[in-house]
């Protein structure tokens, strides 16, 4: 084994305090309750999981459905209070495993409320199943005292900052495509909706002003992991994401995720800054709770466990360039574009008239969308090639329902990509009742925008 090999393993598994992985627990927690809250006072339950007729899938997950009736919401009301569960460390590892079945569940439900950092929660949930973040500071150790340790092998807080590494370094990997290094879209379209704001407006009116943002959003995202890395560069950094996610907060639609992820990069701060939070917080607890030995949590599983963790970020360096194995733009034709951080890349809109013909009899209907789709999902569906098919087989299936027993189904389809001018996205002649989804390219896709 080399020098260097010898050495990695050695620091990664360095004692360090657990302390990382209480702060952690306690924020990831409180930030997931306060999401699940938002969530359900903002009515997005019944809209967007009891109101649709009908949910989009992805591939291979199409036996998951909603719970009928309002059971949704007991899905939503479980989430929250295992959210406050995890916070406070009690009952820990089946309230981490719980809440993550859940959120996942949730989120496989219907592919058309799709979003990177809901992909985050789910990978970020899933790893803190298995680290011992309830060994402090926690009720189960109120509860068992003997259960309570005080320092980890470091590559356990190695893992969370590989995660948040993960997301900042391929969102900037995704922004090196020509539309956002040399059209600066679609931050130049969206940005022109901010001109009538008082004072900074008129900045947004330069074409300038959209290609410095976006090379600088580049640049962030790609070296982001490394100066959060380095002791020197830390403060100067957090700064930046302090700053960054504050103001894409301001400008743009994204819920809880900025929050999200200002509070999770505490996990690059110095162990003493944990270890001196944590510390301060079980000040505030009875005596027997922190007056105890130092012991350093060792499973007996921690080589198959280090191992998994090793292929679990392995499928995730490998996982986002999956669209390489397609032709075209992904921008365009979306083969790969989810799970791959590709983070604010499009602005893509589409107009979608679907026809059914009775191959017997010759007559046509004209389809109305909203008649079976959610605005949110006809809008998601106009632009995504896995949805259009969804579509056409749920008209098939529906056709077929009123005695109709060899529906075709055509769609006509122009979407509009970053700025450019309208193009047709499908071919109108294709049967798309005939075709069945898989991993295969979609040839029935035409007007790539690559050029």
């Amino acid at each position: 084994m080399s020098p260097f090999l010898n050495n990695t393993i050695r620091v990664l598994n360095r004692d360090v305090s657990i302390a990382p992985l209480v702060t952690v627990r306690l924020f990831f927690g409180l930030l997931m309750f306060f999401g699940t809250v938002r969530f359900m006072y903002n009515g997005w339950v019944d809209q967007l999981y009891i109101q649709p007729k009908y949910f989009f899938h992805y591939y291979g997950f199409d036996w998951i459905q909603p719970i009928a009736g309002q059971g949704m919401w007991l899905v939503f009301i479980a989430m929250a209070v295992l959210s406050l569960f995890i916070s406070v460390g009690f009952l820990y590892r089946f309230s981490s495993i719980v809440f993550f079945i859940l959120f996942t569940y949730v989120e496989l439900i219907d592919a058309t409320n799709y979003l990177n950092h809901y992909y985050f929660i789910s990978l970020f949930s899933f790893i803190m199943i298995w680290l011992p973040v309830n060994k402090r500071l926690s009720v189960d150790v109120l509860i068992w005292p003997s259960i309570k340790r005080n320092t980890i092998p470091f590559w356990m807080v190695g893992a969370l900052r590989l995660q948040l590494g993960t997301v900042y370094f391929f969102a900037g990997v995704a922004k090196l495509n020509s539309d956002w290094l040399f059209r600066a879209e679609p931050l130049r379209t969206w940005l022109l909706s901010f001109t009538e704001v008082p004072v900074v407006g008129k900045i947004f009116t330069y074409k300038l002003t959209a290609f410095v943002f976006s090379w600088a959003g580049a640049m962030y995202d790609l070296a982001m992991p490394f100066l959060l890395s380095f002791k020197r560069t830390l403060p100067f950094a957090y700064v930046a994401v302090v700053g960054f996610h504050v103001v894409t907060w301001l400008m743009f639609p994204i819920g809880m995720f900025p929050w999200v992820m200002i509070v999770l990069t505490w996990v690059f701060f110095p162990i003493s800054f944990h270890e001196r939070l944590v510390s301060a917080m079980e000040s505030l607890l009875p005596t027997r709770t922190h007056q105890q030995k130092t012991r350093l949590w060792k499973p007996k599983t921690v080589k198959p466990l280090a191992l998994f963790f090793v292929l679990f970020f392995l499928f995730q360096l490998i996982f986002p360039f999956r669209y390489l194995a397609y032709p075209g733009n992904v921008l365009w034709t979306e083969q790969g574009f989810r799970f791959s951080w590709r983070v604010m890349l499009i602005e893509k809109a589409g107009s979608a008239q679907f026809y059914v013909e009775d191959a017997e009899t010759g007559r046509t209907w004209d389809i109305h969308n909203p008649h079976y789709l959610t605005p949110v999902q006809e809008k998601e569906m106009s632009t995504q090639p896995d949805f259009i098919l969804q579509y056409a087989h749920i008209l098939d299936k529906e056709f077929r329902s009123i005695g109709v027993s060899d529906p075709l189904v055509r769609a006509d389809i122009f979407v509009a990509l970053n700025g450019r001018r309208n193009r047709r996205f499908i071919d109108p002649k294709v049967d798309l009742s005939e075709i069945e989804d898989g991993w295969q390219h979609k040839q029935w896709i035409v007007g790539d925008e690559a050029n």
